[in-house]
């Protein structure tokens, strides 16, 4: 076996093959946590080359662009990096990469604000938003289903979001509403939907009243709907440390569980 793993990683100064390998199988591996990405891009540290022998490397770096996850969640940029993480060696002969035990990395996530906008538009989403019958709307409604729809977002400084939509209750027009939140990290894996403040002036007077009450069952169904444990890639669970708006850009940073490396098929 010793030889086998010898003749893919020489030991070479020039060229360092066992790294270059398993680059290759880790990028092939981890573009299957996507339904789609412009480019994955993994680097593996390994000095000297013969720790492979050892099933030890020093470290993976990650970095993803133009990825979407189950289909209608786009992610503009995602990175993560190991620090030291145990391989099985044989496994790297198949051209799989098994871990010997979880490892975490540190992870930045960058959504954009046309991507959040598309995500709003998921079945995921739109579920919980939606032909709904719970009695804070239907009492608007006469007891019919009522939709929240044209679900708009605009990302603005200090982690704030000002969306906009309107509410379908069955019959007449549906009454817009508009409101800014404060974005913020509960538990490391919900965002929450913080110091919602309804904006009067952007809504016609003759449904103000109606659209602010709106609003607050709207904020409620917000702060309820975002966990990341919803979103679980094939072995890997992220967790989110901070959050921060940067122009129309909506960054995260935190760390990435990974309890397996994930599957080529």
């Amino acid at each position: 076996m010793f030889t086998g793993i010898t003749g893919i990683f020489p030991f070479s100064s020039n060229t360092d093959m066992g790294e270059q390998l398993l680059s290759s199988v880790a990028s092939q591996g981890i573009r299957h946590l996507f339904s789609s990405s412009e480019s994955v891009d993994v680097s593996i540290r390994c000095k000297p080359s013969s720790k492979l022998l050892q099933g030890r490397i020093d470290g993976l770096q990650m970095t993803g662009r133009g990825l979407v996850i189950r289909k209608d969640f786009p992610v503009e940029e995602m990175s993560f990096t190991t620090d030291a993480v145990a391989i099985d060696v044989a496994a790297v002969l198949r051209g799989e990469i098994r871990l010997l035990q979880p490892t975490q990395a540190v992870a930045l996530i960058s959504l954009s604000e046309g991507g959040i906008n598309h995500a709003f538009k998921a079945q995921l989403v739109t579920k919980r938003l939606e032909n709904l019958s719970v009695p804070a709307l239907t009492e608007f409604s006469g007891g019919k289903p009522v939709s929240f729809q044209a679900r708009q977002v605009e990302l603005l400084a200090n982690n704030k979001i000002r969306l906009f939509a309107t509410c379908n209750l069955g019959a007449g027009e549906p009454v817009p509403i508009v409101m800014t939140s404060t974005l913020a990290v509960e538990r490391r894996r919900r965002i929450t939907f913080s110091q919602a403040q309804f904006e009067p002036e952007l809504v016609p007077d003759s449904v103000r009243d109606i659209s602010e009450k709106l609003t607050g069952v709207l904020d409620e169904i917000l702060n309820d709907m975002v966990d990341l444990d919803r979103f679980d890639l094939d072995g890997v669970k992220l967790r989110i440390n901070r959050l921060e708006t940067q122009g129309k850009n909506l960054l995260f940073s935190g760390y990435a569980q990974i309890e397996h490396f994930p599957r080529t098929s």
